[in-house]
């Protein structure tokens, strides 16, 4: 019974990758409404992109920072979203488990119900349009950037990456670690994430002390973008900061994970069926 309310081992390696061949099926069943989904998030993204260009284009420079340095950390943003999303729809989506009663079945499975809320879902769709635009983004500015790709940026990268996913879904996890209290955490989930994430778009040294202390200490996106991007870019603004900042997105992830997964556990005792599972 522990081992259903912990982490997957390794033996369920199979499972994890038949549950995601599942959903995929379910997904290519639908090609065309899921390709205009796919579309609609890159578009709905991208304007967001446009706005920012059209507005900063009237400047050279913002204390600093020029256009292409900005939108270098938005690829940041959006892939590793792209990833958290691929992996982690289930804890996005977990308030909808809780409250239509889905969660209640994985409650007697001989399976660890992180790992079933984890593997049971997949949001390709939102993955490809994150995905695609970051790439975009990546591309266009690491050139004008001139940021020369050797074997060591690109592994960086890349683990910076995975770090903030694994930050994004911990923010996520915490928020829907409530739902075992209050089964509707939506106002609270926006306010931890989604407004958090609207502000890290954009330098820390573009906010007040108070602000940056938050998405340094309290919700930790500036290790999603902030200090990953300074390894390429080092701005000279990073001198009021510990240089070694810029190497820990891995161990932020990796405390952050731990410490709201504990708050999982604890909720997960005190859980209690919504009663909704046979409607």
């Amino acid at each position: 019974m522990q081992r259903s309310r912990g982490f997957p081992g390794i033996g369920d390696v199979k499972l994890f990758l038949k549950y995601f061949h599942l959903t995929l099926k379910v997904t290519l069943q639908y090609k065309f409404d899921r390709s205009l989904i796919a579309a609609a998030v890159l578009i709905r993204e991208l304007s967001g992109v446009i706005i920012l260009i059209l507005l900063l284009n009237r400047f050279v420079e913002i204390r600093g920072w020029d256009i292409n340095e900005v939108l270098f950390l938005y690829s940041f943003l959006f892939l590793s979203y792209s990833l958290f999303v691929f992996f982690f729809t289930g804890i996005r989506d977990f308030e909808d488990l809780v409250y239509s009663g889905e969660f209640d079945r994985y409650l007697v499975r001989p399976v660890g119900i992180l790992f079933q809320v984890v593997a049971s879902r997949v949001d390709y769709t939102a993955a490809l349009g994150h995905g695609v635009l970051g790439i975009i983004l990546l591309r266009s500015t690491a050139s004008q950037l001139q940021i020369e790709w050797t074997a060591g940026q690109i592994g960086f990268y890349l683990v910076m990456l995975m770090g903030g996913a694994l930050i994004q879904a911990s923010i996520f996890m915490l928020a829907s670690s409530f739902c075992f209290w209050t089964v509707k955490v939506t106002n609270l989930r926006n306010m931890l994430f989604f407004n958090s994430r609207k502000i890290a778009a954009y330098p820390l040294s573009f906010y007040p002390g108070i602000i940056q202390k938050v998405l340094i200490f309290v919700m930790p996106f500036g290790f999603v973008n902030y200090f990953p991007a300074q390894f390429y870019l080092e701005k000279p603004e990073m001198d009021v900061y510990w240089k070694g900042m810029v190497f820990l997105n891995p161990l932020v992830a990796a405390v952050m994970f731990g410490i709201v997964f504990l708050v999982w556990k604890q909720g997960l005792r005190r859980y209690s069926s919504t009663g909704n599972a046979l409607y």
